[in-house]
């Protein structure tokens, strides 16, 4: 078992309080947007077994196998196949897309033929993965997620009443499905800046009319935009947003976003786990690069409710996040005083973090290692360790 010491990154849009307040630490004035956990070679946590804080990413180049497991490595090399953060977010995030893992690879592959710097701001692949992700809310959590259903997108810009919005309107209602949203978005995303800006102002205002009177359908969802435009004036994601389903996480409750589906977080607190990629195709609400036609070629046109995960508990009090990916796994326990210990499966590499509490992890030799609320400690496959105390621990790991 190993404490981890973790790195907070200050993304612009993050949250100046809720990670100190999570971690019990003073806040330094500046935002704190995420905190990782993990072996991703941008921000490594450290482990020390004695001769000094090492990158945990270090640890497991010499000896993949001993500590991720022969399985794991077998199944995806010698990393760890996952990265697991507290994401807390102040402001809304960029409207974004992750790709699947054949378009990846042959982005990354076609990129790195062209001479493209990694870390030119036009890149798109920085690597050859997808980023299948889960967000669980610690805290009530708003987003955007997937193409809501035509008629009510319709619906909802049609009461907008503005000018430049009604062929959309007709186009959601005359064409098929993914036609429509495909012909939409792509217009919204080429059209000019100074007409989209004024269209943007324009449903802005319309919008916040809306969302202040009472009984108006999408109520909630006109509140969300009219704060996207505060944030991002004239930005044609604004608009965009108005296809997506607007989405409100109460604390447990997670949502899975696999390849090409829009989203965009805009407030809260939350876990997520996620493929161990950097690859993200930005639709908007974001001064950084806009590709335009490699998105196109990534969006899913599908619409559909988005598909909110609540945790089913197994014999052994775990309660899982069912996802349809194999690189992670992410559970929960939520542990009364007095619970009996629980063994934790030692197949594969895992992650624990404390967000209430205190947990105690024994292990088979006897070592003790105490965690507190905003701690994490990892233990390589094949430690058996037992999970003790009155605490809410989240597990993350690979799946079996």
């Amino acid at each position: 078992m190993d404490r981890l010491a973790n790195t907070v990154r200050p993304y612009a849009w993050g949250s100046t309080t809720a990670i100190p307040e999570l971690l019990g630490t003073p806040p330094t004035g500046g935002p704190q947007a995420e905190l990782w956990m993990g072996a991703h070679p941008g921000a490594p946590s450290r482990v020390d077994r004695g001769d000094g804080p090492r990158p945990l990413s270090d640890v497991i180049a010499a000896d993949p196998e001993g500590e991720l497991g022969p399985g794991t490595v077998r199944r995806f090399g010698p990393q760890l196949p996952f990265l697991f953060k507290i994401l807390a977010a102040g402001s809304p995030l960029s409207l974004q897309v992750h790709p699947d893992l054949d378009r990846a690879r042959a982005g990354h592959a076609a990129e790195e033929e062209r001479g493209i710097p990694v870390d030119a701001p036009h890149r798109n692949y920085k690597d050859a993965g997808h980023k299948p992700e889960l967000i669980c809310a610690l805290t009530d959590f708003e987003g955007f997620c997937g193409f809501r259903a035509p008629a009510e997108t319709a619906g909802l810009l049609a009461a907008l009443d503005v000018d430049p919005l009604k062929p959309y309107v007709d186009l959601l209602h005359a064409q098929p499905e993914a036609d429509a949203l495909r012909e939409i978005l792509t217009a919204i995303l080429t059209a000019d800046r100074d007409a989209m800006a004024d269209t943007v102002a324009r449903a802005t205002a319309a919008a916040e009319r809306l969302a202040a009177t009472p009984g108006t359908p999408h109520r909630e969802a006109y509140a969300a935009y009219t704060s996207l435009a505060r944030h991002f004036p004239g930005d044609p994601g604004v608009i965009a947003a108005m296809l997506l389903n607007h989405v409100r996480l109460q604390p447990g409750e997670g949502l899975y976003l696999g390849a090409g589906v829009p989203h965009a977080y805009l407030g809260g607190l939350g876990v997520e786990i996620m493929a161990n990629s950097d690859n993200v195709l930005r639709c908007g609400l974001t001064p950084k690069h806009v590709d335009v036609p490699e998105l196109l070629r990534v969006v899913r046109f599908e619409a559909g409710a988005p598909h909110v995960l609540r945790p089913e508990a197994d014999a052994g009090e775990e309660e899982v996040y069912e996802t349809p990916v194999d690189e992670f796994r992410l559970s929960r326990y939520v542990r009364a005083a007095g619970a009996p210990p629980r063994p934790l499966d030692a197949r594969t590499p895992q992650i624990l973090l404390c967000v209430a509490g205190t947990a105690l992890l024994r292990g088979d030799d006897g070592t003790e290692l105490e965690l507190g609320r905003g701690e994490s400690a990892f233990v390589r496959a094949g430690e058996r360790v037992e999970l003790l105390g009155e605490a809410t621990v989240f597990r993350a790991t690979v799946a079996a």
